[in-house]
């Protein structure tokens, strides 16, 4: 679309918003989602012109706006998960793609390494874990290891350890995106030699229904924070028409967002862990159901739910 017909269809829309008063606070969010994905399309086709210009400082002075309000102090959490994450997620969604492609791709190192060398699995679980699952198979009890901590003290280990790790992998991304790549890379690998072995041993189909009823939300969940690390970095190499340091600024803000936007995920996930994933024997339509469940929220909560929000305000 030219950028003329881009402001004649809109001029109207953003005139109004710049001098009509909201009724609710819910009005103003619809606002600032509408006028972000104005913003980031005119980002993407017309990054140096005036109209990008102009609704980027619209964008600001409707977000002020939406936080600036005491009264609406209560809906900020229901707000940020409702509107502004899945906003971020839609305006980053290459970002989320690149990281997707590289865990996969690092998945894929990980089998192939394991598959042609009989000590890869080793070298990456260690010999402790890979010693005590072979003692666990042999006892009949493979996954025994989700058993061996009570469930509130595996809880809060798996929380902290999977915080750490995803914000390890956000905050790296300050190291010009390589970071993140790494954090990738390495989490990847781990996860497609782990697979690889329970796999080797003729148990591939009860590690999936095991193992990915928590790990579909954490493995999601690590792969995003890579993505916002992605964020991070993306400031710092393609700055545009800002500054480094504004365009920096930016992306830190919307990186930190999407990273702190996935806790309740690591959360649920660990809980999962800590006191779902010990009944290795539960009936397999439980196992599916919940595993299911997990995958089916992340694609409609990171890709399909961002995509309607965009459609949406395109539409009003």
């Amino acid at each position: 679309m030219r950028e003329a017909l881009f402001v004649k269809q809109n001029s109207g829309k953003w005139k109004s918003y710049e001098h009509l008063k909201a009724s609710s606070p819910d009005e103003v969010a619809e606002r600032f989602i509408d006028i972000t994905n104005d913003l980031a399309y005119a980002k993407t086709f017309y990054p140096k012109s005036k109209t990008t210009a102009y609704l980027n400082g619209l964008a600001s002075v409707l977000h002020q706006s939406i936080y600036k309000s005491k009264k609406e102090d209560t809906n900020r959490f229901l707000t940020f998960w409702k509107f502004e994450l899945p906003v971020l997620f839609y305006t980053y969604r290459r970002q989320l793609l690149y990281a997707l492609i590289f865990f996969l791709i690092s998945g894929a190192i990980g089998v192939l390494s394991a598959k042609y060398d009989d000590a890869f699995v080793r070298l990456i679980l260690g010999d402790g874990y890979v010693n005590m699952t072979n003692e666990n198979i042999a006892k009949g009890d493979p996954f025994g290891v989700y058993k061996r901590q009570g469930p509130v003290a595996m809880f809060f280990s798996i929380a902290a350890n999977n915080i750490y790790v995803s914000m390890v992998a956000f905050l790296s991304g300050i190291f010009l995106g390589i970071g993140p790549v790494f954090m990738l890379l390495k989490n990847g690998i781990m996860v497609g030699a782990f697979e690889y072995y329970f796999f080797s041993k003729s148990l591939g189909a009860e590690s999936v229904l095991v193992i990915w009823i928590h790990g579909t939300l954490e493995i999601s969940a690590i792969v995003i924070a890579g993505a916002a690390g992605l964020v991070l970095g993306h400031g710092l190499l393609f700055p545009k028409t800002y500054t480094r340091l504004q365009a920096f600024k930016n992306s830190a803000k919307d990186g930190t967002k999407i990273a702190l936007g996935i806790v309740p995920i690591l959360l649920v996930a660990a809980f999962f862990e800590g006191f779902i994933t010990r009944y290795t024997n539960m009936p397999l339509w439980l196992s599916i159901s919940i595993l299911g469940g997990s995958l089916l929220f992340i694609i409609w909560y990171v890709i399909i739910y961002p995509s309607q929000l965009n459609k949406r305000n395109q539409i009003s």
